[in-house]
């Protein structure tokens, strides 16, 4: 039975890895996965009994971890249908390349710890085609912001799917990440943005005389209010969990309900045409639906193979022969470069029980740094580089010679400073 499920998987992890050359969407192929590992397990266990209680054990982690995405995500909608991140861009004003770059990274690196990268991403490379008319200018531009992204998403519990999932886990606490990370994440995303500026020394933006964009019916008052109430929300989840004992997607659900409210309440006196876009029931529909399938694919998939024993002969087996902690996580986040970081992390919960490495030790933190960070070594990496190579033409090679050394110095810097800074405080 453990052969048969570790072929499964093997071939499946491949078609998802391939997903632009082989063109299926790595989705379909989560999916068909899940099912698969199941039917195999339940097919071949002979325990129909065992099998029902660990499924539905399953589905509950799982559903709160995609009932918090649904929420998070939809309030980001929420706030980008009324503009409301031209609150943020519109405050950047400079004129050199340099201090640009370091300010777009910078907000970048602290947005993407209450938003999620790949927002973050999109809503910063869209400012940089307002400022930057030289499509080689935005180029190395839109790396710094996937950089950055990945980065900030690695310390904030709220930051990055992967982080979310060792919230929602119990492997980590809110506070304890931005401790213990924050100082790794600053470091991966300082190295190659102090090289990237020294190159753009000197360099002035060119002068762009394009008109600002106009949301039609929303007003100042009405941006500036879902935007904070939105961002407001979201920040607040962590402390929602800390004073109530919920479960992080209850928090989210009922802020969610709260945005809601307000919504209607806010454009109550519209036309339905005119706030027909305004809505959460829009948003909803623009939420990304695939990525979601997406999660719940593979984590029943994981969960499969920690339920047969498959991740915990996984653990046993790179004990013996790697031996160290740090190195073995290290190469998982490199390996997040080429593979998706989401079933990585999945795994790795997986294969290592909270009774032996509990709530915010070296590993799990170790891991949320290396795994969220490690995406930017390559373009095809991480959901930001995806979105970034998308919107502006990057080529894979291109990337590889021009930020790949960068953003690796910056990993490499980054997990060297965790390791130390955790031995200097444990």
């Amino acid at each position: 039975m453990l052969a048969a499920i570790i072929a499964v998987f093997i071939v499946s992890y491949a078609a998802i890895a391939l997903e632009h050359p082989i063109g299926i969407n790595k989705s379909a192929t989560a999916l068909l996965s899940a099912g698969l590992l199941w039917t195999v397990y339940a097919v071949l266990s002979g325990d129909p009994a065992l099998i029902d209680k660990q499924l539905n054990e399953s589905v509950s982690s799982t559903a709160q971890i995609v009932f918090f995405l649904i929420g998070a995500m939809t309030i980001v909608e929420v706030i980008d249908a009324h503009n409301g991140f031209e609150v943020i861009t519109s405050l950047i004003r400079t004129k050199k390349q340099a201090t640009l770059m370091w300010v777009v990274g910078l907000v970048t690196f602290f947005l993407s710890a209450i938003l999620d990268n790949l927002t973050t991403t999109i809503v910063m490379i869209s400012l940089m085609r307002k400022l930057l008319g030289n499509a080689s200018d935005r180029l190395f531009f839109a790396s710094m912001i996937v950089i950055a992204a990945n980065a900030g998403g690695a310390w904030s519990a709220i930051g990055d799917v992967t982080t979310t999932m060792l919230w929602i886990g119990g492997q980590i606490t809110p506070l304890a990440i931005i401790k213990g990370v924050f100082i790794a994440s600053l470091i991966n995303l300082v190295v190659p943005l102090a090289v990237v500026g020294y190159l753009l020394r000197g360099k002035e933006i060119p002068s762009r005389n394009e008109p600002q964009r106009e949301v039609v019916g929303t007003s100042v008052f009405e941006r500036n209010l879902m935007f904070f109430l939105g961002l407001g929300t979201l920040i607040a989840v962590p402390a929602f969990k800390t004073a109530t004992h919920l479960p992080p997607f209850m928090g989210i659900l009922f802020g969610l309900g709260i945005l809601w409210m307000v919504g209607e309440l806010l454009h109550r006196d519209k036309e339905d045409d005119e706030k027909k876009r305004l809505t959460l029931v829009h948003a909803l529909t623009r939420i990304d639906m695939s990525s979601i399938v997406f999660f719940v694919g593979i984590l029943l998939a994981v969960a499969a193979l920690e339920h047969t024993g498959v991740l915990e002969l996984l653990a046993r087996s790179l004990d013996a022969s790697v031996g160290r902690q740090d190195v073995i996580v290290i190469a998982l986040g490199l390996l997040s470069a080429i593979i998706d970081n989401v079933p990585l992390v999945a795994a790795t919960m997986g294969m290592y029980s909270l009774a032996q490495f509990p709530a915010d030790s070296f590993l799990w933190e170790f891991v949320a740094y290396c795994a969220g960070t490690g995406g930017s070594i390559l373009i095809i990496g991480s959901a930001a580089g995806v979105a970034a190579m998308g919107m502006e033409k990057i080529h894979f090679f291109w990337y590889v010679r021009r930020i790949s050394g960068l953003a690796l110095l910056g990993y490499f810097g980054g997990a060297a400073a965790y390791i130390i800074q955790y031995r200097l405080l444990h």
